[in-house]
């Protein structure tokens, strides 16, 4: 069976197409991505912007008509925090699906945090005991934690790198004062939360999905030692003041990290190291599913019901 997975994000529009059947993983086959950013289009009434959804509807035309190109059988379309918060959001997505003819359904930040949760397990195996799962989209962080498929605790905070760089930090290089603004408001949110996270933070594997994540366990191998498949508390802890000093260009020439990624890591890496401080957490482990192959995975079992 061909599904095609359309993850209407903060930053980009993806489509991912997998081959899969009951009891087989999903083998990725196609993927189209646009880079969209549209957190950027949101104003200050909290309403995403004509351009914007003029941007997105051009995407999602880009992308439906790639998945029929390629002939998926069902596409499963969602959108993340940035439909899901933005005032005109709804009359977006009901606009979207009558134009496009497809059903796309906005996930609420737990559903995101348990379905990462969901394709973390299923990768890593019942072998890996209690895990803890954490997530940085665009939007939003996500963290997650159980020793079953289904997660004992799953949270979500407006903390996306993106949109952590477009609320708080300016200059480039970023000045002091907005990172010391930017750090502040990271640790006041999580506070929020270290109350349910607490009795977690032993669990037998600590484990980081998502593109800042992955970038992340990249720089930290190539500047402090390491293959890039793991996040070190002491490397972490390094990397947000190295980030934050460089300018804009100069984070765009490093290895693995692309244009719009480059805007985003340096935030990225705060709320990295405020997690891991602040859950005593010696290492993060990169697994390569995240969302897209959790929506997949429940999709399937779905199915064999």
């Amino acid at each position: 069976m061909r599904l095609g997975v359309l993850d209407v994000g903060s930053n980009t529009v993806h489509l991912q197409v997998f081959d899969t059947h009951n009891g087989a993983r999903p083998n990725p086959t196609f993927n189209y991505k646009e880079d969209l950013r549209l957190t950027e289009y949101i104003d200050s009434a909290n309403n995403i912007s004509t351009a914007g959804i003029d941007a997105l509807r051009s995407a999602i035309k880009n992308a439906t008509t790639q998945a029929k190109a390629v002939q998926t059988k069902e596409l499963l379309p969602f959108a993340t925090s940035a439909l899901r918060e933005a005032a005109n959001g709804p009359e977006i997505i009901a606009a979207v699906n009558k134009e496009f003819e497809i059903d796309l359904q906005v996930l609420t930040g737990e559903d995101e945090a348990k379905l990462t949760f969901l394709a973390a397990r299923r990768w890593f195996g019942w072998s890996a005991g209690r895990l803890l799962v954490i997530d940085i989209g665009g939007g939003s962080l996500e963290i997650a934690s159980g020793i079953d498929e289904a997660p004992e605790v799953a949270v979500s905070l407006p903390l996306g790198a993106a949109r952590l760089t477009k609320d708080h930090l300016t200059g480039d290089p970023f000045t002091a004062k907005s990172i010391r603004a930017l750090r502040d408001h990271i640790e006041a949110q999580l506070e929020s939360i270290l109350p349910a996270l607490v009795q977690h933070q032993n669990s037998d594997r600590a484990i980081a999905t998502s593109k800042t994540l992955r970038t992340l366990a990249r720089l930290t191998g190539d500047w402090f030692g390491g293959n890039g498949k793991v996040i070190t508390l002491d490397s972490i802890r390094k990397m947000p003041g190295k980030l934050a000093d460089m300018t804009l260009d100069d984070r765009i020439k490093l290895p693995g990290v692309s244009a719009n990624r480059a805007r985003q890591i340096t935030a990225g890496a705060f709320v990295t190291e405020s997690v891991m401080r602040n859950l005593d957490l010696e290492k993060l482990e990169v697994c390569p599913w995240a969302l897209r192959e959790g929506v997949i995975l429940k999709y399937m079992d779905w199915t064999e019901r």
